[in-house]
């Protein structure tokens, strides 16, 4: 097993993944479906266990990961690719309506690699494509930023919106405070309770340590 998928099968059992995946069920019906389009391509970015793009309405469904694992998790609905997300080679030019991208860009080596993730974002995506990030703020999270031996890219929202411009893409909303930083947390992983935070953003202000972005491809 590559060291990812051993680090990854270490860090979440069968009960926390079920849990995680049963959060994002709610999350994909109750909040980010409304900015997906069922026609649409969509393409999950750092895909993991795939809780994103296997809960999703869309028409065509594509996850890449550097996890072989990856696969094992994948809907049959979703093409599955396996590749590093700086090089996506397998991914033609203009063919993804949205990117999205969960809980991956801290794990990025450095801006460097981040600018080539964005760069590869931009080709594949449609004219007027959209690319969403759920990532954690470090500005909210602070030194348990660091409780992950895999987190190496700390990022805020004003950084992300810099690297975003940068790249030629506008930005469509941006929320500095959104979801608790973790699942791993203190906090209740009950869906119903979710489906209430999602409701009230007063409490995003409290709890969230997650942005969520939404960008625009700009004209080429």
């Amino acid at each position: 097993m590559p060291k990812i998928g051993k680090l990854y099968s270490q860090r979440f059992n069968k009960e926390e993944k079920h849990e995680k995946n049963q959060l994002w069920k709610v999350l994909c019906e109750n909040y980010l479906q409304k900015y997906i389009p069922e026609d649409s391509v969509v393409l999950d970015l750092g895909a993991g266990y795939c809780e994103f793009i296997n809960n999703i309405r869309c028409k065509t469904k594509l996850a890449v990961d550097i996890n072989p694992d990856m696969r094992s998790h994948a809907d049959s609905s979703v093409q599955a690719i396996v590749a590093n997300c700086t090089n996506l080679k397998e991914i033609n030019d203009y063919s993804v309506d949205i990117v999205f991208s969960s809980e991956f860009f801290e794990h990025l080596k450095n801006a460097e690699e981040l600018f080539a993730v964005l760069d590869e974002t931009r080709r594949i995506l449609k004219k007027g494509g959209r690319l969403i990030i759920v990532c954690p703020n470090i500005r909210f999270v602070g030194h348990k930023y660091w409780d992950f031996i895999d987190h190496r890219l700390p990022l805020t929202h004003l950084g992300i919106r810099e690297a975003l411009l940068m790249h030629k893409f506008y930005l469509l909303k941006l929320i500095p405070r959104f979801l608790p930083y973790t699942t791993k947390g203190r906090l209740p992983k009950s869906p119903i309770l979710l489906k209430i935070y999602l409701k009230i953003p007063f409490l995003w202000n409290l709890f969230g340590a997650q942005m969520f972005v939404i960008a625009k491809k700009d004209q080429d």
